[in-house]
Parts: C-alpha cells; sequence; structure tokens
C-alpha cells in the first residue's frame, strides 16, 4: 500500500458555472482507521449535481464543502483496513468518502454491497441515493395509478430514468424531457418511456408547453421535478387538478445565480405558478432523500431484484481518472454526460 493518497480539495468558491481553478488536485497522508473505522481503496466515485450546492458558502440543507477540504461524494471500494468486526479486507463497501483514492469512514456509516445485485458501480447510480431518490419521491409523493400521465425531465440521468420505468411498471403514460436526439432515443428505447422531447428544439416555456400539450393529450398528474426552467414553466399549465409535483432538484438554476430574487432582471413568474398550484389544488412536496434513508431497505428490496434481473435497467457514463472528476463535473451540470456520471478512480 502506498503511503499518500490524492484528493480533490475545493480551491475556491465558484461563481456561476465552476471552472478548473475551483478545484485542486493533492496529495495527503492516507488515514489510518480508528475505533470502529474502516480504510477503504476508492474504484469508483460518483458524480452528484447537488455537489454544486456544497461548493457555495449558504445556508442549505447540509454543511458546505470548506475552503481547502475534500470535495464531498459518494464512492465504492475495497476496503483494505477494518477496526470493526462487521468488515473485512477484502469486502467491498459504499461510503462518503469524496473525490479521493482512499477514505475512512465509521463502520455504522457506510454499507457493504450485495454482489448478487450488480456491478459495485450500481451502488453510485440505480441502486444508490439517485434511484432512491426517483423511487421514493415518486412512489411517496407522486403516488402513481394506472393511466395517469408522468412528466420528468433528465429522463436518461440516474434520477429521471429510475422515475420513468416505476411509472410505466405501473401502467401510467411517461412522457420524458432530453437534452438531444441521442438521450431522447435512450428515453425510449433502453427506458421505455413512451415519449421524450428534446428541450433543445424548443427556444422557450411557450414552445415546450405545446410540445407537451401534444405529447400530453390527457393533461399530466404527476410532473417529477429535478431540472425547473422552462419545462416548469412549460408543464404548470397543464397540470390537472389534484396533481402532484414531487421536488428533489432544480439543475437548470444552479449555476447562473437564479435562485436569486428576480435573478437576471427576468420576469417574476412566481404570481402566475403560486395560483395554479392553487387553483388546481396541486400537491408539490419538496423532499431530501437523506431525511428517508430509513426506507432504503424498502427500495433495496423491491427494486435490487429488478436490476439483477433487466426490469429496470440503467446507464453508466465513466470518466477515467480522478484528475478529470473536474472536467466531467462540470460536463454534468450541462447536460454532457449519458446516463449516471461515474469517475473511475483506479
Amino acid at each position: 500500500m502506498t503511503e499518500t493518497m490524492k484528493r480533490i480539495a475545493l480551491a475556491r468558491r465558484p461563481v456561476g458555472a465552476p471552472s478548473n481553478e475551483d478545484f485542486r488536485l493533492e496529495e495527503a497522508p492516507i488515514p489510518t482507521p480508528g475505533d470502529g473505522e474502516v480504510l477503504v481503496r476508492v474504484h469508483y466515485m460518483s458524480l452528484d449535481p447537488y455537489m454544486r450546492g456544497r461548493m457555495d458558502d449558504a445556508k442549505s440543507y447540509a454543511t458546505p464543502v470548506p475552503l481547502g477540504g475534500t470535495m464531498e461524494g459518494g464512492a465504492v471500494g475495497e476496503v483494505i483496513a477494518s477496526n470493526d468486526p462487521g468488515f473485512q479486507p477484502g469486502d467491498f463497501a459504499f461510503g462518503m468518502f469524496g473525490w479521493a483514492t482512499h477514505g475512512v469512514q465509521p463502520a455504522k456509516m457506510i454499507r457493504k454491497l450485495e454482489p448478487s445485485h450488480g456491478p459495485i458501480t450500481a451502488a453510485l447510480g440505480v441502486l444508490g441515493m439517485p434511484g432512491f431518490t426517483g423511487w421514493y419521491g415518486l412512489t411517496q409523493f407522486g403516488q402513481p395509478k394506472a393511466g395517469e400521465t408522468v412528466v420528468v425531465a433528465a429522463a436518461t440521468g440516474p434520477v429521471g430514468s429510475m422515475v420513468g420505468q416505476i411509472a410505466k411498471a405501473r401502467g401510467c403514460h411517461v412522457v420524458g424531457v432530453a437534452g438531444g436526439a441521442d438521450k431522447c432515443a435512450m428515453a425510449r428505447e433502453t427506458f421505455g418511456f413512451d415519449i421524450c422531447l428534446n428541450h433543445h428544439d424548443y427556444a422557450d416555456a411557450a414552445a415546450m408547453r405545446a410540445a407537451l400539450a401534444e405529447a400530453c393529450p390527457k393533461g399530466v398528474d404527476i410532473y417529477f421535478e429535478n431540472v425547473a426552467g422552462k419545462v416548469l414553466e412549460g408543464v404548470m399549465p397543464l397540470m390537472n387538478v389534484g396533481g402532484r409535483i414531487p421536488v428533489c432538484g432544480m439543475i437548470s438554476w444552479y449555476n447562473a445565480g437564479a435562485l436569486g430574487a428576480n435573478a437576471g432582471g427576468e420576469k417574476d413568474n412566481l404570481p402566475k405558478l403560486w395560483r395554479t398550484i392553487l387553483v388546481n389544488r396541486l400537491h408539490v412536496h419538496g423532499f431530501i432523500i437523506s431525511d428517508h434513508w430509513a426506507d432504503y431497505p424498502r427500495f433495496l428490496a423491491e427494486v435490487g431484484p429488478m436490476v439483477a434481473a433487466g426490469q429496470v435497467k440503467f446507464v453508466e457514463d465513466i470518466a477515467e481518472g480522478l484528475e478529470n472528476a473536474p472536467q466531467a463535473f462540470m460536463g454534468l451540470l450541462v447536460g454532457r454526460n449519458k446516463g449516471k456520471q461515474i469517475v473511475k478512480v483506479i
């Protein structure tokens, strides 16, 4: 075992879209596990949109990454030292080891991987936090019923593709929105969406709305919100009375500072959106998946066998090398990835 490890540190806080200068590749001593802790050599790490929020020093549901600190993230790898009887060298585990080649976590904070559920990378996507987010938000807050219409943006990502496949399994008409003809083909041919709209084909919310109206002739019963922007503005007037909107993200607003009041001088559409919620008696439920980990075993019991049997499919976009994580992350934020974005560390 080498004496040093590599990590990606947060060099500065980005303004708008992150750049290479916001990250720094460093060497550091490999940590020594203490009592009840486990040391893992990371094989693969996850890249997820929420990480952009962790780069800002702003009030949120979680503490930001400190300047000079290791970028946060889930990862999977091989146990190389353990001070807990539940883990032995050679086991494979998932934990929040960050953007690094090695990591130490308390045994109670990591999870041993189940080989029968597929490759270890599945714990970062389809059977990890993103897949759980899609399943939980749809089933608990969307509550889909056969014959209903479900719309989900970022349809080929690990969250959206889970939403679409579970909704189809429950008898829904499923409409996806994705960025590019190739992604739309993937949504239909790999993930089984009935229709997928390429958002690049629509210049504004009005055009998006017209396309969605044609794709959803019975209106929209469930809109799974993970993108916002023109998709949100396009879908809101189409929501049926009693419709449900689980909200887990708004990636189109993360970089541009659009979460600020009337950012960029744009027209304030909040009054119109708020009135739609009232008039159509919509159920809008924001959720953070870390509040619901008690339900993860139930998700794994239902979806794990479906993944193993090929009933729930997944696509992974794997970048090579820890040093390339910043570029892959910046690409993720603008939709360059196809499927779940992962970095192969070793």
